[in-house]
């Protein structure tokens, strides 16, 4: 066992390990159809969603890409930016983001990023069967550079744009007013709108909680919405 915690240590250490929960996001520059970025310095103060996809000129990634187009505003009323990213070149990100103004009437917003697999090495991106294919993953990093969620989605499955976005939205709720959110919120089976108060740390808190909130139990309350 300690061999193992030992390994795992020295591969996070090198960097080979992919970043995780919790983990500021890699410190790199990278080639744009915007031009050169450096991540996570772009988007200071800012949320940000990093989304690869496994290829250029793909349907699902295309189907994709129209979906984040959509709601960019959305994301952005959230103060959170777009960035995507796959193994292939900026000319292919540039055509194929010139085929999808053409022929979808969308224009792409976001920048791309142009990658020759050492960022989606660095990130744990590529898809182990896939040859040099990125998986369809999604990173959630807030705005002191700390990745907040992960995302994983086979290639063959489209992701769900409300989910992410609903994601963003209950982190930033998370943040601002201390609380953690149910399943399906904004619409819980149990407490509809309503988000849940962290549970108590002390035998005095415990019993004046259901003074104070709506409770199931004094280990289960919630603040209506």
């Amino acid at each position: 066992m300690g061999e193992k915690v030992y390994e795992l240590r020295r591969i996070k250490k090198e960097g080979k390990g992919m970043p995780l929960i919790g983990d500021e996001f890699p410190k790199m520059e990278v080639k744009t159809t915007q031009g050169m970025m450096k991540l996570p310095k772009v988007f200071k103060g800012k949320w940000f969603v990093l989304f690869s996809h496994p290829a250029d000129f793909t349907p699902v990634c295309t189907t994709e890409f129209i979906a984040f187009q959509k709601r960019y505003e959305k994301f952005r009323e959230l103060n959170c930016e777009l960035i995507g990213l796959s193994v292939d070149q900026v000319f292919s990100h540039l055509k194929w983001i010139e085929w999808m103004q053409e022929n979808l009437d969308t224009e792409i917003e976001f920048p791309v990023i142009a990658d020759t697999g050492e960022v989606a090495h660095t990130l744990g991106l590529i898809h182990p069967a896939k040859a040099t294919n990125t998986v369809r993953a999604v990173f959630i990093v807030d705005p002191e550079g700390i990745i907040r969620a992960i995302l994983y989605y086979p290639q063959e499955l489209g992701r769900n744009m409300d989910e992410i976005l609903r994601m963003v939205e209950g982190l930033h709720k998370v943040d601002h007013e201390g609380v953690a959110v149910p399943a399906n919120w904004p619409e819980n089976e149990l407490i509809g709108k309503g988000t849940i108060i962290p549970p108590p740390n002390d035998v005095e808190t415990a019993k004046t909680r259901k003074e104070k909130y709506k409770c199931f139990d004094w280990w289960l309350c919630y603040r209506e919405e």
